[in-house]
């Protein structure tokens, strides 16, 4: 199920993996991507329901998560898969390069992988002492040590309080500065000591997470790379194609919700003459969250919201 033959494979699990991909409403003759392969338990799964004439791309800019895939694929030859190591943001550039005027869904699970977390040299957690990384694409140059190293008191509070929602923010941010100004922060395990006592006891490993989350996204520019793939991907859609997104973050899910409801990443809601609301997408069903049986197998999908949207008709303006 995730590239380890018919055993279990510890790699990342799948979250929401049944009620994502039955959200794309699967044609067997249909053209597909998984903008995040990841452990491939969403890639393996799609795969399973299309037909010889269907085709699917998965992307990830983890050569990890390629390399996997690729030993897979050389036991197990699939001429409908293909696999794209690059930012989902260029889905839009690879697609064109592939010759794929449209798609009929796309899938994209913004969690990050299991594999990340518990590879310690990888530096996602603050569970184990590594290097400060964070980096989802190893060839990027900027890592977190950088940041937390050479941004301003000003530019780290940003971070903070816009990609982690700390109320703290400022006081973390002067706190690295003045550290730093002794010795550079290289390891997790530094940070992590230097601003558990700056949290709240009763909040103090979910506020860690969140600064851990913050300088995560601003290393890997997350949120611009993800406004660039829901434009990106609703333009592909052909009408009836289904975008289905599983968000872990308020941030992420914000942005999601935003463009099924309202067309765009603002949330503008648009009207025409009628009062009827433009935009290309329909919300399909409610939010989906995880079962108590998933939460209990999964405790990192806790907090995991499945959106889906469907493409409707183009109109003559």
């Amino acid at each position: 199920m995730y590239f380890c033959g018919m055993n279990p494979c510890e790699y990342h699990v799948p979250v929401l993996l049944e009620p994502s991909v039955d959200g794309l409403n699967i044609c067997p003759s249909g053209t597909y991507v998984d903008v995040t392969l990841g452990g491939g338990g969403h890639s393996r799964e799609i795969l399973r329901r299309i037909g010889p004439e269907g085709r699917l791309f998965s992307f990830d800019q983890d050569g990890d998560a390629i390399a996997r895939a690729q030993g897979y694929l050389a036991d197990h030859p699939s001429p409908q898969w293909t696999l794209v190591q690059s930012n989902f943001r260029y889905l839009k550039n690879w697609m064109r390069y592939y010759g794929v005027e449209s798609l009929d869904g796309v899938l994209a699970d913004l969690g990050v992988s299991s594999h990340h977390f518990d590879e310690a040299d990888r530096g996602f957690s603050f569970r184990t002492d590594a290097p400060l990384d964070m980096r989802m694409n190893q060839q990027a140059r900027q890592t977190a040590a950088d940041v937390v190293n050479s941004y301003s008191a000003g530019e780290l509070t940003s971070v903070f309080r816009l990609y982690g929602e700390l109320r703290q923010a400022s006081r973390l941010a002067d706190a690295i500065v003045k550290a730093r100004s002794r010795q550079e922060l290289r390891s997790t395990g530094e940070l992590a000591e230097l601003l558990t006592p700056l949290l709240g006891r009763d909040r103090e490993k979910k506020d860690l997470a969140r600064a851990f989350q913050a300088l995560r996204i601003e290393v890997n520019h997350e949120m611009d790379a993800l406004r660039d793939m829901l434009m990106a991907a609703t333009e592909l859609l052909r009408p009836g194609g289904r975008l289905v997104v599983i968000a872990y973050h308020s941030l992420e899910d914000r942005m999601v919700k935003n463009l099924m409801r309202a067309g765009n990443i603002e949330g503008e809601v648009v009207q025409d003459i009628y009062g009827r609301t433009e935009s290309t997408l329909r919300a399909v069903g409610k939010p989906i969250a995880p079962t108590d049986e998933e939460l209990a197998a999964n405790p990192r999908s806790r907090s995991a919201r499945l959106r889906i949207a469907e493409r409707t008709e183009t109109t003559e303006g």
